[in-house]
C-alpha cells in the first residue's frame, strides 16, 4: 500500500483527488495521512468527502477515514464500473474537482456513464464549468476522450445550488497529446456573470478590462442570471487561439472593487500572453494527470506553479515508470515532458 503525506509540497485537497484518481486507474490502493495539513482547516471538507465517496462508488473501493475533518484516508479500490451517477456535495463546493477525480477511471470503463453533481460550479480556488468547457475538454477530445458537459444551473460560492451533468463515452487509452505553441488567436471577449447583486458591479469590471485590454465595446459582455442563481459574480475572459483556448477567472468577493477584480484577471492574462507559453497555468495542473495516464506528451507553459509541482509528485508515485521533466526555455516560459520508456 502507498503512503502518502498530505502536507507535502503545497499540502492541498489536490493530493487526495490526484491519489484517488490514479489508485481507480491503476488499482493500486494507498493509505494518506496530514490530509490538507496547510491549510486554516485541516482534513476532509465537504467537497473533498464527496471526491472521496464518489471515487468509492464508481470503483467499488473499501475506504476507512471517510468523514468530516478526516486528516487520514485509506482507499482500497476494486473495479471501476459504468453508471447514472449522482452526488450532491451540499455545500458551494466544487463539482468539477469531484468531476476530476472521477473522470480518469470512468474513461477507462467498457461502457458509457452519466455524472450528475450538485454544489459550486462557480467558486474560488477551483475551476469553473466554463474552464472546463472551453479549455480542458477540447483536448480531452484531441487526447480520444470526447466528453460532453453541460451547466444546469450556475451554484456560487457560499450558497451553491449548482449543477453539471457529464456525459463520458469510454477511451481504452488515451492519446499522447503536444502542445508546443497556441497558434494564431482567433477571438478573445470578457464575461462578467451576475446574480442578485447591483449590475453596475460587472460593468464596471468590463469597463476595467477595456482599458487595460485594449478591449472595444463588442468583447465585453455583461451576463445577467436570475435572482435565485445568486448572489454571485464571476468574471472570465476567455482567448480562442488555434491550437487551443485559455479561461481566466476572477471572483467578486466582499472589500474588493469591481476595479480590482478585473486588475487581477487582467494581469494574469498579460502574464500570459507575455510568456509566449501555450498552457496557462492553472490549465497545466489539470492537464498533467491525462498526460501522464496516455504515457508521452508535452507542453510549454509558465513558471509551475507549487500545485503543479506538487501533482507531478504524486503522479510518480503511483506511475513511477513515467518520466515528468520540466525544462526552462527562457525566463517566461517551461516546457513540461512527459514520457514513458519502450518495453
Amino acid at each position: 500500500m502507498l503512503e502518502i503525506d498530505g502536507s507535502e509540497g503545497e499540502g492541498g485537497g489536490q493530493i487526495v483527488r490526484t491519489a484517488l484518481a490514479l489508485s481507480m486507474c491503476t488499482g493500486q490502493p494507498f493509505r494518506i495521512r496530514n490530509i490538507r495539513a496547510k491549510r486554516p482547516r485541516p482534513g476532509l471538507l465537504r467537497q473533498h468527502l464527496t471526491a472521496v465517496l464518489a471515487a468509492a462508488e464508481v470503483s467499488g473501493a473499501r475506504v476507512e477515514g471517510a468523514a468530516p475533518g478526516s486528516q487520514t484516508l485509506t482507499f482500497e479500490p476494486g473495479l471501476p464500473h459504468a453508471g447514472d451517477y449522482r452526488f450532491a456535495i451540499g455545500t458551494a463546493g466544487s463539482c468539477t474537482l469531484v468531476l476530476q477525480t472521477v473522470l480518469p477511471a470512468l474513461l477507462q470503463v467498457s461502457q458509457p456513464s452519466i455524472l450528475t453533481v450538485n454544489g459550486g460550479t462557480h467558486n474560488p480556488h477551483a475551476p469553473p464549468v466554463d474552464f472546463l468547457q472551453q479549455a480542458l475538454l477540447p483536448l480531452l477530445k484531441n487526447m480520444g476522450a470526447p466528453i460532453e458537459l453541460v451547466l444546469k444551473r450556475h451554484g456560487f460560492y457560499p450558497s451553491g445550488g449548482g449543477e453539471l451533468v457529464a456525459s463520458i463515452e469510454p477511451c481504452a487509452k488515451l492519446q499522447g497529446l503536444e502542445l508546443e505553441a497556441r497558434g494564431q488567436r482567433i477571438d478573445s471577449y470578457a464575461e462578467a456573470y451576475i446574480a442578485a447583486l447591483p449590475f453596475h458591479i460587472a460593468e464596471r469590471e468590463l469597463d476595467t478590462v477595456g482599458k487595460l485590454m485594449n478591449w472595444s465595446a463588442e468583447k465585453l459582455h455583461v451576463r445577467g442570471l436570475a435572482n435565485d442563481r445568486g448572489p454571485g459574480n464571476v468574471l472570465m475572459l476567455t482567448l480562442h487561439y488555434q491550437n487551443i483556448t485559455e479561461v481566466f477567472t476572477g471572483f467578486g468577493e466582499r472589500g474588493v472593487t469591481a476595479e480590482n477584480v478585473a486588475r487581477q484577471v487582467c494581469r494574469e492574462v498579460l502574464d500570459y500572453l507575455a510568456s509566449g507559453a501555450a498552457v496557462g497555468n492553472y490549465l497545466a495542473d489539470q492537464l498533467i494527470l491525462p498526460l501522464a495516464l496516455a504515457g508521452q506528451g508535452s507542453f510549454t507553459t509558465t513558471a509551475p506553479s507549487r500545485h503543479l509541482l506538487t501533482n507531478i509528485a504524486v503522479i510518480q508515485r503511483f506511475l513511477p515508470i513515467a518520466k515528468l521533466a520540466i525544462l526552462k526555455e527562457d525566463a517566461h516560459c517551461y516546457r513540461v515532458v512527459v514520457d514513458w520508456p519502450s518495453p
